[in-house]
């Protein structure tokens, strides 16, 4: 006898993306709605807590309804609300899980919080049908750079992480201090096409006692003590060479540190994920490596990179398939930690 299908509405507001999506049986997207605000945080360099929280509000609905529109379904064809309760700005998650519980108490749906982080893992399930656990995912993003092990579904142990900024942070200082602006990843990237990624040498972090851990505010630090020596030598300041030698220097630490936990783990799928997952020399350098170590790999569509809730959708199918459910007392965590349930 076939299963009942399982289509759960997903909603994503951590950051500054208004998100909403129809998913289907955990691996069938339906529709993925994005609202960006990246045009207006343009503006001050950076996201506005306060400026993201209200967007979101006036958003949200029309996320949802473009969502359930493009899927051509309803609410009474929803058998689950899932929705990111953490980590994350608090103001920008409540209005997601406001909005959540507020529907799953109107309609009487079932409501699954999800973990942001174990969205961003499993954007890596969408387009990868082969793709079961375990298998080591490396996720690196503005806020995070975790190294994952996944043992299972909804079973997640960090191997490594970040002991300062993180990957996408650490773009984005750097961005700001060669003049390129918000929001530096892509700036970043695409100058580096241009310049010579050997012009200069900056550090690679390493923690004794901890081998799969990173820390980038030492190549961020040493950037901009490179550009003010350069001011102050009167030396040309090639802006895509430092771009090109600072996305190296970063890259190759992820590598360096991936690869390291991948033979100690002895795993042999990898995944990445997070908005620097979108990274094209990122990709493409995790891919080299990979296949000269016969290890498979895997990762999203760069649309499933960055913030969406076709991620949450995911997360939350196998969340719901194995009972998680949660009460009209859910809140907003923006500290909560992978693998921790509230």
């Amino acid at each position: 006898m076939k299963e009942k299908n399982v289509t759960i509405l997903a909603i994503e507001s951590s950051c500054d993306e208004t998100a909403a999506a129809v998913v289907k049986n955990g691996r069938e997207i339906l529709s993925n709605i994005i609202s960006s605000q990246i045009e207006l945080h343009k503006l001050y360099g950076g996201v506005v807590p306060e400026i993201a929280s209200r967007k979101h509000i006036e958003k949200i609905n029309q996320v949802i309804d473009e969502a359930l529109d493009v899927a051509n379904v309803s609410l009474e064809d929803i058998d689950a609300i899932g929705v990111t309760y953490g980590p994350g700005l608090v103001g920008a998650l409540l209005v997601g899980v406001s909005q959540a519980k507020a529907i799953s108490f109107a309609r009487s749906i079932p409501l699954v919080g999800v973990h942001h982080i174990e969205g961003h893992i499993s954007a890596n399930y969408i387009e990868n049908a082969k793709l079961e656990p375990p298998f080591m995912c490396l996720v690196v993003s503005g806020g995070h750079t975790h190294l994952v092990y996944v043992r299972d579904y909804g079973k997640y142990e960090i191997v490594g992480r970040t002991r300062d900024d993180a990957a996408g942070e650490a773009f984005d200082k750097v961005a700001r201090a060669v003049g390129l602006g918000y929001p530096g990843g892509p700036k970043i990237e695409k100058l580096a096409k241009e310049g010579n990624e050997n012009a200069i040498s900056f550090p690679i972090a390493n923690i004794d006692g901890s081998p799969y851990d990173f820390s980038f505010s030492g190549v961020k630090s040493s950037v901009l003590n490179y550009i003010n020596g350069c001011k102050m030598k009167n030396v040309e300041i090639v802006k895509a060479n430092i771009a090109a030698s600072f996305q190296k220097a970063v890259i190759d630490a992820l590598i360096e540190k991936s690869m390291s936990a991948l033979n100690d783990y002895k795993v042999e799928k990898f995944t990445i994920a997070g908005g620097v997952a979108s990274n094209t020399t990122l990709r493409l350098a995790m891919q080299e490596i990979c296949e000269e170590r016969g290890i498979q790999f895997f990762h999203p569509s760069p649309i499933y990179c960055t913030d969406n809730a076709a991620m949450i959708g995911v997360a939350a199918y196998y969340e719901y398939m194995e009972g998680t459910r949660h009460g009209l007392d859910l809140n907003a965590v923006p500290n909560l930690k992978i693998g921790e349930r509230r």
